[in-house]
């Protein structure tokens, strides 16, 4: 690309693109390319007048080579960019306040007084109208205070300030608007699937394992329990009951059959079945999403409930101040002070503004979180509980060792396991498909219809025989199945755990998976000690000679061994009777329950489609410092929101305090609130940490 270098300093560069005019896109395709390479620190550009300014850290040579290579037209560059950018939404808002700031200039030194004024009485109309549809409704609202203070000003035959106050309170609307939908727009485009691979379904009835980003409209997809929906469509087979919550808001699961439409991001709960594919990756997700996050009631945490509540109860409190300080001073001034300075505006705006500033800071650290009461409950919970396996220990495990018994072939057994694993991904399930490809050995399809058993296992039938894989308490206890001689099981290494295969109701192998304890485990439970929770349990199904040993290497304050799901939904349950806040983190299908029970469900990224959904809080599977850092964020927020209040209470209160002693006109005191409000607001914008 031909570009003039108009200035640089050490590790900055503003360059000008030789081109008569830059699209918004090919906006978006120069600063995401350029981000993207190496060295490269931030990169900003300018569409109005084709330049881009380049921090970097790299040699200047790389960074001139990258620019002589850059192509707007190259279809890799485009693919970096993302559904939504934001610029659209800035830009459209950036034309909306020049225009009004635009009329204001002309109206106010171009336009005739008597057209000035009858312009004023066309404008406060509206903000009338708007306070007495209030009143109607028998509400005392901001509205009620702002058509109190642009009519009495009129009544006066102050069309000045009166004008005032209307193009201060479009532009706080125009600002406040902006910054909701920014704040909400970040975030959006922080939250994904996170849906990789899919089972597609071949014209002649195979299955193959293929990327989300490969199929096309019109193809066959096959969901089971426990996975999530990737694509929008029309299931044509099969019966399942599918959780929408994340899209609906509907709390129990639908049954879906032939005919029915399904959304990605929904899951299955129970059940299998296969669609056929209307809308591929991005089709009207990010829609959904942006719809979920500003309907959802999830979003509201009790500080943005308290915060909306406190600013419709001063408005009376406002009307009567005004009307107190007219009838000691019989000053009209004073008293118009007063209602120009509301609490409402700032306390409305900076609450939620804080709420989702901290869950996009969140995001960019690995962690989702589906609305601020989520993170309200981390900062004031006393109580973590984490289950053991693929949470305190590492989500990709690996087979150790393989154990067969009746002269049975030790690569077929595994290759068996494989088959059916691969179908229900957990860390273990994993370790298993993992094992077998590392080995080559290909497990095509030759068993019937696969059924997953909550906390237990998988039952199918092969060659006519039925096969089972899970646990010694599904196989042995539970299914009955005969083991090859009592004693053998004594000897099985005691280091790892114990995947069980069945055929034809007898034990055919014992698949023995080692699961090392995450590095950072120990160093995790004491920051988090040290943030606040005064308590940290694990809870697993593991035995007890297992459990006590993990629990003593990572120090937390109790363990339970050989729980249920059931089990740790009622422990939280009875820690809630006992007035303690709870966060729970889990991975599996059976963590779904305490998941659901806890105050703040936490599910690591790599754990089942279900464990996911139905979690409140998603963090990162690299590791557990996620967990140290949602803590000191939640911690941040509440922090954030105390200031806000004072701040807000405070310095309002002051405006009022001065305009009734006469030191500030109304107008002053307008553009001081207005302008503090979108101060507080734009503070509650930034980074928390």
């Amino acid at each position: 690309m031909k570009c003039k270098i108009l200035h640089e300093s050490n590790g900055r560069m503003r360059v000008r693109f030789c081109m008569s005019r830059m699209t918004m896109k090919q906006a978006d395709i120069a600063e995401y390319t350029l981000s993207a390479a190496v060295g490269v620190t931030r990169v900003q550009v300018f569409d109005r007048t084709c330049d881009i300014v380049i921090a970097y850290t790299c040699p200047r040579e790389e960074i001139v080579r990258k620019l002589s290579h850059f192509s707007f037209d190259d279809e890799r560059n485009a693919s970096l960019v993302p559904e939504h950018t934001g610029r659209e939404l800035n830009r459209q808002y950036e034309n909306r306040l020049a225009g009004v700031v635009m009329k204001r200039v002309v109206n106010r030194f171009i336009l005739p007084v008597p057209f000035r004024r009858i312009i004023s009485v066309f404008k406060a109309a509206k903000y009338i109208f708007r306070g007495m549809k209030c009143l109607l409704k028998g509400k005392l609202e901001v509205a009620v205070l702002d058509a109190t203070a642009i009519g009495v000003s009129m009544l006066r035959g102050d069309f000045g300030t009166a004008g005032s106050v209307m193009f201060l309170l479009n532009v706080g609307d125009i600002l406040d608007e902006w910054t909701h939908r920014k704040s909400v727009d970040d975030l959006a485009r922080t939250m994904s699937l996170g849906v990789e691979q899919v089972w597609t379904k071949t014209a002649d009835g195979q299955e193959i394992l293929m990327s989300v980003n490969e199929v096309r409209r019109g193809d066959m997809i096959i969901v089971r329990t426990g996975s999530m929906i990737p694509l929008d469509g029309k299931v044509v087979s099969g019966d399942a009951m599918v959780n929408q919550a994340s899209m609906t808001g509907e709390s129990v699961p639908v049954h879906k059959s032939a005919g029915a439409y399904v959304y990605a991001g929904t899951v299955v709960e129970d059940g299998e079945c296969t669609v056929c594919v209307e809308n591929t990756a991005g089709g009207g997700r990010y829609d959904r999403i942006v719809k979920m996050i500003e309907e959802s009631e999830k979003m509201k945490s009790a500080a943005e409930d308290r915060a909306s509540h406190l600013a419709d109860r001063l408005v009376p409190w406002s009307l009567g101040g005004t009307l107190l300080t007219w009838l000691l001073t019989r000053n009209a001034s004073k008293a118009l002070s007063i209602l120009m300075v509301d609490f409402s505006c700032a306390l409305k705006l900076a609450m939620p503004i804080s709420v989702l500033s901290a869950m996009r800071d969140c995001s960019r650290a690995g962690i989702t979180v589906k609305g601020g009461r989520f993170m309200e409950a981390v900062a004031e919970a006393d109580t973590i509980v984490f289950d053991k396996t693929g949470t305190l220990t590492h989500s990709s495990p690996r087979v150790a060792e393989v154990i067969t018994f009746g002269g049975r072939s030790e690569d077929e057994m595994l290759r068996l396991a494989a088959c059916l694993e691969e179908h229900y991904p957990h860390s273990i399930a994993n370790a298993v498909v993992a094992e077998a490809a590392k080995r080559g050995l290909i497990h095509e399809e030759f068993h019937s219809k696969v059924e997953y058993v909550v906390a237990h296992g998988i039952s199918s039938t092969v060659e006519g025989e039925r096969v089972l894989i899970g646990s010694h308490h599904f196989i042995i206890e539970d299914e009955k199945c005969t083991p090859p001689d009592e004693r053998i099981f004594r000897h099985l290494p005691k280091e790892y755990s114990h995947l069980y295969l069945a055929i034809g109701n007898e034990v055919a192998a014992v698949i023995c998976i080692e699961d090392p304890l995450r590095e950072e485990a120990a160093d995790v439970v004491r920051k988090l000690h040290e943030c606040g929770i005064s308590r940290v349990v694990m809870m697993t199904g593991d035995n007890e000679r297992t459990a006590k040993a993990v629990a003593e290497k990572i120090g937390v304050d109790e363990y339970h061994a050989e729980v249920l799901p059931e089990d740790k939904a009622a422990f939280i349950r009875a820690e809630h009777e006992a007035r303690r806040k709870v966060i729970m983190i889990g991975d599996g299908v059976n963590d779904s329950p305490a998941l659901s029970e806890a105050d703040a469900g936490i599910a690591i990224s790599t754990g089942a489609a279900i464990a996911r959904e139905i979690a409140d809080i998603t963090i990162s599977a690299n590791d557990l410092y996620a967990l140290v850092e949602l803590k000191r964020l939640s911690n941040a927020l509440m922090s954030r929101i105390s200031w806000n209040y004072r701040t807000i209470i405070g310095f309002n209160g002051g405006l009022i305090g001065l305009g009734v002693l006469g030191v500030l006109p109304p107008a002053s005191s307008a553009l001081l609130h207005n302008a503090s409000t979108l101060a507080i607001g734009l503070k509650s914008m930034t980074e928390l940490k």
